[in-house]
């Protein structure tokens, strides 16, 4: 058995468009048919300061074997760090790595920007039974606060915090209308276990229904 899902185990083609059938994975070169984890994914979302990095570690801590909590950033480097709208190189290679964590059984939790348009469109969300999508947004002054605020190597100038900016308030008046649609909820004034209760609850209780 091979762990990157787009490799067939039998030939050994690689497929840029896996394709799922009846529960299987399903090699367009020689039809072998293997079964696979199909596990829903979770996007934990949302503008960089919004309370993400703060909630991932104590939310690891909290679902101990229920789930795998991972930042994407730590793969926002070398030729993955494109400049191409939706940075589909990135996504896909998330896409690849969350499926084959899921062969261990557990589902991920994906903390990081990003919207349902840049999953959704991809080869690589055949691998997944859902991806569900929690924003975590601000207040905008409380938002331009916290980004100015971080250390000088984090790059965070005002033009990159009002591109931040703008994608908080998207999220804020789109998030309803998307497709799929994306839950949020504002951390403003919420104190930090209060809002890794909130995710927490929402991952447990998508599991409870799947």
């Amino acid at each position: 058995m091979v762990l990157d899902l787009k490799i067939c185990p039998a030939c050994g083609d690689r497929a840029e468009r896996p394709h799922v059938e009846s529960g299987l994975l399903v090699c367009a070169d020689c039809a072998h048919r293997w079964p696979f984890r199909r596990l829903p994914l979770f996007a934990l979302t949302g503008p960089s300061g919004a309370g993400k990095s703060t909630v991932g570690p104590r939310l690891a801590e909290r679902l101990g074997d229920l789930a795998l909590v991972v930042e994407q950033d730590v793969l926002w480097t070398g030729a993955l760090r494109d400049d191409v709208p939706g940075h589909p190189a990135f996504r896909s290679t998330w896409l690849r790595m969350a499926a084959m964590l899921h062969q261990n059984g557990r589902p991920v939790v994906l903390c990081g920007t990003v919207a349902p348009p840049e999953f959704e469109q991809l080869p690589e969300r055949v691998f997944f039974s859902d991806i569900h999508y929690l924003a975590l947004v601000s207040e905008p002054e409380a938002l331009r606060k916290r980004l100015l605020a971080r250390p000088a190597w984090r790059e965070w100038d005002e033009d990159r915090v009002e591109e931040m900016l703008e994608f908080n308030e998207w999220l804020r008046r789109e998030a309803p209308s998307l497709d799929p649609p994306v839950e949020v909820f504002d951390t403003t004034h919420l104190p930090v276990d209060a809002a890794v209760d909130r995710v927490e609850t929402w991952v447990r209780g998508l599991l409870s229904r799947s």
